[in-house]
């Protein structure tokens, strides 16, 4: 039977950490999802949003649609997107790597990048406006149902088999939540005592892909009940410890990724026993123009 791209979305490999984890009575899994074919975890979000978009009738084959977003959602949304043969804009800001503003042209999407003084938020301001003023249709991975859904589908089921239902603990770094919030609903339904875990920047820190939002843009999806601790990481343990899955365990992703590690090897260290499962969330290559493997 032949396959399409989207049969090889999700299914990702759980693999189990060899030098990082020291904890003898710990077993510490990184769900790999560099392996998605575009690249990262939000291949899962996009083709949901997309698929189920088109089926409710919320978008069309004549819709324009714009999306703000940091990096891999764009990509993920340009590929799917291009398939459907749908119109799409991404919204970035200018100081997005430019490995990512090539892929998703590559892929077919007009890509507009605004200031880099006003961060993911103006760029989500300039795509919002376009949509009041010039009829787009924004996806909004920030309040799409679809986007939490997508994990609840897969991501959460594929944890649960992998780990024969073994899992004590799940790491995700917190963007647009989407991971963790839909991860989160699947695995509490098969076992409410396994903990999930947040990962935030402490303050003053920049971990592109992990986000403290003010209060006007946390995302609607967002459930704060659906997540038991929260372990902030800054800058400087984020950026080492991505240089460090590459050197270590030979896991090339992205900062954070290396953010996410911290916070699973932190936890690591508090609990007796257990089985935590920690997300890595993309590939280090679309940071290669920046300086974080410098």
């Amino acid at each position: 039977m032949s396959r399409t791209i989207f049969d090889i979305i999700g299914n990702t490999p759980l693999i189990a950490s060899q030098v990082l984890n020291t904890n003898p009575n710990v077993k510490l899994l990184f769900k790999m999802e560099g392996h998605n074919p575009g690249g990262s975890v939000k291949d899962r979000a996009a083709f949901n949003m997309i698929k189920s978009g088109l089926e409710k009738g919320a978008i069309s084959k004549n819709s324009r649609l714009i999306e703000a977003t940091s990096g891999n959602t764009g990509i993920a949304l340009a590929m799917i997107a291009g398939i459907y043969g749908l119109d799409i804009e991404l919204v970035m800001p200018e100081n997005s790597t430019k490995e990512r503003v090539q892929t998703m042209r590559a892929y077919g999407a007009k890509v507009t990048l605004t200031p880099s003084d006003v961060g993911i938020e103006g760029a989500r301001d300039y795509a919002e406006n376009k949509v009041k003023q010039e009829g787009f249709i924004m996806l909004d991975q920030f309040a799409n149902e679809d986007n939490w859904k997508a994990h609840y589908k897969t991501t959460g089921p594929e944890i649960w088999r992998d780990t024969e239902g073994a899992v004590t603990h799940f790491v995700s770094a917190m963007g647009t939540t989407g991971t963790i919030m839909g991860t989160s609903t699947f695995l509490k339904e098969q076992d409410p005592n396994i903990q999930i875990v947040g990962v935030q920047p402490t303050d003053g820190s920049s971990i592109p892909g992990i986000r403290k939002w003010p209060e006007a843009y946390l995302p609607k999806i967002f459930d704060a009940k659906k997540v038991d601790q929260v372990i902030e990481v800054d800058t400087e343990e984020a950026r080492e410890m991505a240089k460090r899955l590459a050197k270590e365990e030979g896991i090339f992703s992205g900062m954070s990724s290396g953010g996410a590690t911290v916070a699973a090897l932190k936890l690591a260290k508090t609990i007796d026993k257990g089985t935590i499962v920690s997300i890595i969330c993309d590939r280090g290559d679309r940071y290669l123009s920046s300086d974080l493997f410098d």
